[in-house]
């Protein structure tokens, strides 16, 4: 076996304090204490119902028992945060905004892995669709940024998808054109990776995942598993489909909608991306049916790879994500759906009791004359057990994107609002990749029209396949 890299990547001089420690919280602490100079004394965990305290005691760090609320969450950050302090948001129904928004205040560092709203701000019926959507955070988001540029660093979506997920399309962009002997000068703004990208003539992008985590316990009536929060996921399934709306799109689907204001470089669907399945592809699983689930990467990467002539878009790519959880979740999702999506009472999230399978985390690159492009991460269960403790496959994928984003943030405290795209890549996979099993890229010849037309006639387009056209209700 190899050496474990404990290489430090940073020092805090503060106090890191993490809001939330379920699987995620709890897979990250000990790879802070490994690849960060921090002791335990520097770390303060607040979650919502004193979950894990006797992990946090093995760790030596305090653990408080509070759930953060609009009223309450200025006082109690008082008691634990002071400039110069890292807050790492690991929490579900806690305002990224409002978070953000302290942090910037009272110069604190901070990260999250995703854009949350406060409790019951994914399913207000009050709400609209297009304010319950990620596309609607990420612009609150992105607004605040623009009226308080230069504070300090607040790096926002950084795990793995969304996170390493947009790492993954700058790698793959720069291996095709290699590969296909596109002579490129290393690109730098944002305009120059959607100059690639469309010299490349990528028309769509899926953040394409297979999740094959089994364990014998089987999933039990009523019950939601998960090898990850199953809070979080729940609240993505229940959000409309999402994604971003590429130029070369003839077919406008009939339940489509626009935002009317911001980037405009997505659009959502009538129906919950839990219910809605497309196809896609990895190199170990090959051809599957994945779930169309609203996630901000489908967003961010879409409008960084977005050319214009004035007004006019001339180039977007279509970006979207294609989830197939592991078997357990998708009967859960299932059983969730049927109940008209209220959760379920019970919740497991599946780890120490995983025998086998591996998360096949990458993105799907498509159009280019010499195919579609697969890369990314496959991550077996075996492996993920060497490398750290407290993880799965998925737990440890996103880990190696906080890692990264946390290491980035120490060198650069005074960075405002930051997305992944704006990050250097080769700087964020240099970090993650150790813990991310077997980094590959994989050519196929595979479009979502393959196979088609045997069994049943259907309406394709074989001019284009990759017109966002291959989609159905479950």
């Amino acid at each position: 076996m190899e050496m474990i890299d404990e290489t430090k990547h940073g020092q805090f001089n503060g106090r890191l304090v993490m809001l939330g420690f379920g699987s995620i919280g709890q897979a990250v602490l000990p790879l802070l204490l490994r690849h960060f100079v921090i002791t335990p004394e520097q770390i303060t965990l607040i979650t919502a119902h004193g979950l894990a305290a006797t992990l946090a005691h093995d760790y030596c760090v305090e653990l408080h028992a509070h759930a953060l609320t609009a009223q309450n969450y200025a006082p109690l950050l008082d008691k634990y945060l002071k400039p110069g302090d890292f807050l790492l948001n690991l929490s579900v129904d806690v305002s990224s905004l409002a978070l953000i928004a302290y942090c910037a205040k009272h110069d604190v560092l901070y990260l999250d892995t995703c854009i949350e709203p406060w409790a019951d701000g994914y399913t207000d019926p009050g709400k609209s669709l297009s304010q319950r959507s990620n596309y609607a955070l990420r612009e609150a988001v992105l607004a605040f940024g623009r009226n308080n540029a230069n504070g300090p660093t607040a790096i926002i979506t950084q795990g793995a998808n969304p996170g390493l997920a947009s790492t993954f399309v700058k790698q793959a962009l720069l291996n095709i054109a290699s590969d296909t002997g596109v002579a490129i000068e290393q690109p730098l703004a944002h305009g120059d990776w959607a100059g690639l990208a469309r010299r490349l003539d990528i028309k769509a992008i899926h953040i394409a995942e297979r999740d094959t985590q089994s364990s014998p316990r089987r999933k039990k009536h009523d019950e939601f598993v998960n090898t990850w929060s199953v809070a979080g996921f729940i609240s993505e399934c229940v959000q409309p489909a999402e994604l971003g709306w590429g130029s070369h799109e003839r077919h406008w689907p009939d339940d489509a909608a626009r935002h009317g204001y911001g980037c405009d470089a997505a659009i959502y669907l009538n129906r919950p991306g839990a219910a809605t399945c497309v196809r896609s592809w990895t190199p170990h699983e090959g051809a599957y049916h994945g779930l169309l689930i609203t996630h901000s990467e489908s967003i961010s990467i879409a409008d960084h790879l977005t050319l214009r002539d004035k007004d006019q878009v001339i180039y977007r790519p279509t970006v979207h994500y294609a989830y197939h959880p592991c078997d357990d979740a998708l009967l859960s999702l299932h059983e969730l759906a049927g109940r008209n999506w209220r959760p379920q009472s019970k919740r497991h999230i599946t780890r120490h009791e995983i025998k086998e399978g591996m998360d096949e985390l990458g993105v799907l690159l498509m159009g280019n004359a010499k195919g579609a492009y697969w890369y990314g991460s496959c991550l077996t269960i075996d492996e993920a057990r060497l490398l750290a403790p407290n993880n799965n496959a998925t737990s440890l994928q996103v880990t190696a994107g906080i890692l990264a984003g946390i290491a980035w943030a120490l060198q650069n405290p005074e960075a405002g609002i930051v997305e992944p795209e704006d990050i250097d890549h080769e700087f964020v996979l240099r970090i993650a990749r150790p813990y991310l099993g077997k980094v590959v890229g994989v050519y196929s010849d595979w479009t979502p029209l393959q196979d088609r037309n045997v069994l049943f006639n259907e309406e394709l387009d074989r001019d284009d396949p990759w017109q966002f056209k291959n989609i159905r209700v479950i």
